[in-house]
């Protein structure tokens, strides 16, 4: 118990896994805690102050079932190994060893904690697992702070960094998910509260950079890039975390990469839930944009596309040469057919690397380095003998990196045995032949077993007890194994010693035995001894195998690329065409993941998009449940699947960089943070209004709806406005609103479609389809029939609605936004705001002037004509 004080002391914000023989045991607070979470018994052993030490335990062997669900639930274990064994009685010279005295030595080898997780067990295999930390970049007197970003995950080695404003910050934790999060208090994380630790302060810009550099053995981190002084101080926040989660082992980590040049599409928190890219609003991963795409069939692949979906591109010509892959490989069924059967059974590199690297790798995971090269080389030999066109340039890097490392993979096919076992305790993990100490050793220690099958047939016939046996006990080590009845006549021979008696069996020893036990347990420990450390020699070759990481890496390429080439053969997907237009053409366009939930039984009704320039704002109207949101959210994920560079689930696709996507569909609350729905729907159309400009596109559904109808028809309309005006964004604008297609008159990009409905019979009908046109009513009574509400509470509604509707034909006045005229007693002339048209037509004028070509004059006559046109619009000046 002194040890466990010392080692909880020291952390004592940890659950402590105090390893006590084959458990793992738990005491005081902490066993009360895990017992809870883990539902198993709470119990007692021995006293402290006079109270009884409350006390849990798991078994080493499932520990890492149990770790799983702490870690689930939001704990962090600190888990206590004993660092010495006690000795055996003959060392491998044949010398007696020192005797023990006093409990074994024991210390944290490992902090457990969601970010540093390297166990199978314990991750998502599709799934990358990201440590990210934050360091805060004062912006001074008057300025704003920005952020270093560093995120890592110590399954994969995979090591990047990243500056951004405060205000980005949310985006990029957004984007990146990250398991946990090293962060100072006074910032705030949003939904990713639960998942932060505060971490050490950040260290000094200087003795940052320093420090980070002399980690990976270079004299300066401009070996690797350019990174912000906040950069290299998240980078090592997160790598100092990291090599005391490893108690000073600093696992394999890639060289850190930074992203200032990255060219990510701008995704705000918002749009990817509503999107529902990587996972669904529910937390399940099921009904997901990643699901309705996937076809990888590795874990590396997966978590390559997962990367892909996240974070698109805005660089043409790197899209490009990601689409070059699957288009090239798609018009090759036997190629692809080919290397998708050998990519089936290619295993994990870079987390078994990883596992490795720490300490934790088991026989197998070398077998998976050995049977990931020879993969590697069948791959390539498979795209080397297609012949239907010049390789992409893309694959011809991943063809270079797929020969690397053979040496190794010799190497291991040589030494690692045909069937290996689970655990290097278990033995038999290194094949005869390699090496000829390890060789004589395993023949000592079986030439001594089979000695003991002579001795025992002697014994049997020396005492005459044909049921004799020998058998190995842990405590007892060799002994002779009789019968009961046996047994108490043989206890009255001076050359027998007894050791221990059963209801069933009596055991005795002799000095050969004794002897011969000595020399088995020597020959076994010696044998063991070396097979680990032929074992560590080997691992220490996979690390420092250069070429390893990037196989790995053309692996999981391949693996995305005919994943996409599945997708892309069937000819319902196409290549886009993507470049620095505005254009934004998509033809017969279909929501992948309703498709695929609809199943091989359901059709979905594909429906074209136009935001060229001349039109680029789409006001779409029509009833719930005919398909709007469905509509907006198909023409988003259109733009994400092709700026990942993968295929798009339409005929044609021509799309024009899109910097920034923003995606509002949908109603939520945020009460737990004290903002109710219409609250969040207008913090969401500010985020959009303050950082949208002409390259952006928007979707946006029921913009006003949640406050009364003047008040949300006065928002929507001037959302609109901004939007097809000031922002000049490609937008598609879902209301229930009707009222605002009459603006088509007055913002000339702007186009009217509506949601195709029938009314069969009193039923309506909807069609699916959008089409040209304004809806002329909700049918919003005709929804709530369907959705169940009592029949009386429908005719009742119906009628109320006629009545409404006749009242307002028989002259009653129009919404007041829209009137032609106002009333006499409002005829006095407000102060003039500018109108749409005056905006339009000034920002036309504006865009064809060059400022630099003008000269002082001409460029104050440039003044009178934009003040004359915006006056003579107002009526306030006629020209003659």
């Amino acid at each position: 118990m002194a040890q466990w004080f010392t080692l909880k002391a020291e952390n004592p914000e940890f659950l402590l896994f105090f390893r006590m023989g084959d458990f793992y045991e738990l005491f005081f607070d902490d066993a009360v805690t895990a017992a809870s979470a883990l539902d198993i018994a709470l119990t007692a052993r021995g006293t402290h102050a006079g109270e009884p030490i409350s006390m849990c335990g798991v078994p080493v062997a499932a520990a890492a079932a149990y770790l799983s669900r702490l870690i689930r639930r939001g704990f962090r274990v600190a888990v206590a190994e004993q660092i010495a064994t006690a000795p055996s009685q003959k060392t491998c010279k044949g010398k007696t060893g020192p005797a023990q005295k006093g409990p074994l030595p024991r210390a944290v080898v490992r902090l457990v904690t969601p970010g540093t997780l390297t166990e199978d067990e314990l991750l998502e295999p599709g799934r990358s697992n990201l440590l990210t930390a934050l360091a805060r970049k004062s912006g001074g007197r008057g300025g704003a702070d920005s952020w270093g970003v560093a995120w890592i995950d110590i399954s994969t080695g995979q090591f990047e960094t990243a500056s951004c404003a405060t205000g980005e910050l949310g985006h990029l934790l957004a984007r990146l998910d990250p398991a946990e999060v090293l962060a100072p208090p006074d910032i705030d994380l949003g939904e990713y509260e639960l998942r932060r630790h505060p971490g050490a302060p950040p260290p000094a810009a200087h003795a940052a950079q320093a420090r980070l550099a002399e980690t990976f053995g270079v004299a300066s981190l401009d070996a690797f890039g350019t990174f912000t002084d906040a950069e290299a101080a998240a980078g090592l926040m997160a790598v100092d975390y990291i090599r005391r989660s490893q108690a000073g082992t600093m696992p394999r980590l890639c060289h850190p990469q930074p992203q200032a040049d990255q060219g990510i599409l701008g995704l705000d928190p918002a749009t990817r839930a509503s999107l529902d890219l990587l996972r669904a609003r529910d937390g399940g991963v099921e009904h997901t944009l990643f699901s309705a795409v996937n076809q990888t069939v590795t874990a590396a692949g997966a978590r390559l596309l997962s990367a892909w979906i996240a974070s698109p591109l805005t660089n043409p010509e790197r899209i490009t040469a990601r689409q070059a892959c699957w288009d090239w490989l798609r018009h090759d069924t036997a190629t692809l057919d080919a290397l998708r059967q050998i990519l089936r059974g290619v295993p994990d590199v870079d987390r078994a690397l990883a596992r490795l690297s720490v300490g934790r790798g088991q026989p197998r995971d070398l077998a998976t380095l050995r049977d990931a090269i020879s993969a590697a080389q069948r791959v390539a030999a498979v795209i080397e003998a297609a012949q239907h066109g010049k390789r992409p340039s893309l694959l011809e890097q991943a063809l270079s990196a797929l020969l690397g490392a053979t040496e190794l993979e010799r190497e291991l096919d040589r030494a690692l045995a045909d069937e290996l076992p689970a655990r290097m305790e278990d033995g038999g993990v290194i094949a005869s032949g390699y090496d000829g100490e390890l060789d004589a050793q395993r023949g000592l220690r079986d030439n001594s077993r089979r000695m003991i099958a002579t001795l025992q047939n002697t014994y049997a016939q020396r005492f005459g007890v044909a049921s004799l046996k020998i058998r190995h006990h842990a405590q007892l080590g060799y002994v002779m194994e009789v019968p009961s009845a046996t047994g108490a006549k043989l206890r009255t021979r001076d050359d027998l010693s007894f050791r221990q008696g059963t209801a069933s069996a009596a055991r005795f020893s002799t000095d050969e035995l004794i002897d011969l036990d000595a020399r088995i347990s020597a020959a076994s420990d010696c044998a063991a001894v070396r097979e680990r450390q032929i074992f560590g020699t080997l691992v220490t070759k996979a690390l420092q195998e250069k070429e390893l990481p990037p196989l790995a890496q053309a692996l999981a390429l391949l693996d995305v690329v005919q994943s996409a080439a599945m997708l892309a053969t069937g000819g319902t997907w196409c290549r886009s065409r993507i470049d620095d237009s505005l254009a934004f053409e998509l033809t017969a366009c279909r929501h992948p993941v309703v498709e695929a939930a609809l199943g091989t039984g359901g059709r979905f009704t594909a429906n074209s998009c136009s935001l060229a320039p001349g039109h680029r704002v789409m006001l779409l109207t029509g009833p719930n449940m005919a398909g709007k949101s469905t509509f907006l959210r198909q023409n988003a994920l259109a733009v994400i699947l092709a700026q990942a560079g993968l295929p798009v689930p339409a005929k044609s696709a021509h799309i024009g960089i899109v910097d920034r996507l923003f995606s509002r569909v949908g109603a939520s609350d945020d009460l737990a943070r004290g903002r109710s729905t219409f609250m969040v729907e207008m913090t969401e159309t500010a985020g959009i209004l303050n950082q949208a400009g002409p390259r952006s596109l928007v979707v946006v559904d029921e913009i006003g709806r949640g406050t009364s109808t003047l008040d949300g028809l006065s928002i929507a309309w001037a959302v609109l406005e901004a939007m097809h005006s000031t922002l000049r964004c490609r937008t598609i604008f879902a209301t229930h609103f009707h009222e605002l297609a009459q603006l088509s008159d007055m913002l000339p990009r702007l186009s009217p479609h509506t949601m195709a409905v029938r009314d069969w019979k009193g039923q309506v009908v909807f069609l699916h389809e959008v089409v040209p046109g304004s809806a002329r009513r909700s049918w919003g009574v005709h929804v709530a029939k369907l959705a169940g509400v009592p029949l009386p509470v429908v005719n009742r509604a119906g009628r109320l609605l006629k009545e409404l509707e006749q009242e307002h034909s028989a002259g009653q006045r129009p919404l007041p936004l829209f009137e032609d005229h106002p009333p006499a007693a409002e005829q006095t002339r407000e102060p003039v705001d500018v109108s749409t048209n005056v905006t339009f037509d000034v920002f036309e004028r504006v865009l064809r002037t060059d400022p630099d070509s003008l000269s002082p004059r001409e460029a104050l006559a440039r003044l009178y004509e934009l003040k004359n046109a915006a006056l003579e619009a107002e009526g306030l000046l006629t020209r003659t």
